[in-house]
């Protein structure tokens, strides 16, 4: 019998209760990079609402590296403790927190979206001069991104590292690479903006070795049992740029290095891209690295329906669907879509009342 959207799902030592998970959402509401109420009520209130794995949001592995002065930071100690807090409550709801490590690269340093996203100069206020695998911006006009040296990148690959033991110390369960939407993985990959002469640059090989190097150092450092994750752009939807033929590739290596799962998204890369959107428009990316590679993979994009979220599991297409904009509308999917599948709601005791058969989670 397939597997369906409300089956568990073990990925290494860790238990998902279902295959729903909060994909990580940027809320630029921090100071400093430090998490607050605000992130507390919006990561609880999708584990109250029965989420199996609950991600943070893109979360800056050093300062430079937020796309906003507003972004979330694991940069220093002093980021933890109000991590665990979060962490602590959403376990205590049944769910599996999870972070996702992240560094914007050329498309760091903008206001906020509610005041326009535009970039921010380095010679004004809240601005910084962004890096890069090369020196070209991501929009003609923008300042042109400090290239990196060799030594820079081992840098930021130790802060990789450095960003994935706070994470643990915070109680997180699960980590997440962002490799996806133009920022500074993703920047190195694509050769629309990686045009290096050396060995992170030209080839293939060269270009997925900054990514490579990351993985590697990360798998060695975290424990057997901590499941790692890469979010990736499967395509630029540009022609020249990075395609899903790379990115089934990409899986294949990344898996023989300890990735557990593809978390498969696109675009981001190139201003210029025709993206064609509609429900479910990036789940065949997922469905072919599975089939084409063995790894897990997670489903994204335009998800909104509980048939359709199980329709994608049972299909074999994906092994977990992640929901943003679905869960900022409602904070409640999975138990509204349990409902709707004729599965026994797992409620909060103090909710159960609400809702028609419904059990207490244990």
């Amino acid at each position: 019998m397939p597997d369906s959207l409300f089956a568990p799902l073990k990925i290494r030592d860790v238990m998902l209760p279902n295959r729903i998970a909060v994909s990580p959402m940027c809320e630029y509401s921090s100071d400093d990079g430090f998490a607050n109420d605000w992130h507390l009520v919006h990561l609880g209130s999708r584990a109250v609402g029965g989420a199996g794995l609950v991600f943070a949001e893109a979360t800056a592995v050093e300062a430079s590296g937020r796309i906003s002065a507003a972004d979330l930071g694991i940069w220093k100690d002093e980021h933890i403790d109000f991590l665990r807090r979060i962490t602590a409550f959403i376990k205590s709801q049944g769910a599996v927190p999870g972070t996702q490590l992240a560094h914007a690269g050329r498309k760091a340093s903008t206001k906020v979206p509610w005041e326009g996203g535009a970039v921010i100069p380095p010679d004004q206020p809240g601005g910084w001069l962004p890096v890069a695998p090369s020196p070209i911006p991501f929009r003609e006009g923008d300042p042109i991104p400090h290239e990196l040296s060799r030594a820079e990148i081992r840098g930021i690959v130790d802060a990789f590292v450095a960003a994935a033991k706070r994470a643990l110390a915070a109680g997180f369960e699960v980590i997440e690479i962002h490799g996806a939407h133009g920022y500074l993985i993703n920047e190195f990959l694509s050769p629309l903006s990686n045009h290096r002469t050396d060995e992170y640059g030209g080839s293939f090989e060269n270009r997925v070795r900054f990514g490579s190097e990351i993985v590697t150092a990360l798998r060695r450092e975290l424990p057997e049992s901590v499941p790692l994750f890469l979010r990736i752009s499967a395509t630029e939807w540009v022609d020249g740029g990075w395609t899903i033929d790379d990115s089934v590739e990409l899986a294949r290596r990344v898996g023989r290095l300890g990735v557990d799962l593809i978390d498969a998204s696109s675009g981001g890369n190139a201003p210029n891209a025709k993206v064609p959107l509609g429900p479910g428009y990036q789940v065949p990316f997922a469905d072919r690295i599975r089939k084409e590679t063995g790894i897990l993979t997670g489903a994204v994009g335009l998800i909104t329906d509980p048939a359709q979220a199980d329709s994608i599991i049972r299909a074999g297409q994906a092994d977990l669907v992640l929901l943003a904009r679905e869960f900022l509308r409602d904070s409640y999917f999975p138990m509204h879509a349990a409902q709707a599948l004729g599965q026994v709601v797992l409620s909060p005791k103090q909710y159960l009342r609400a809702f028609p058969n419904s059990a207490p989670r244990s």
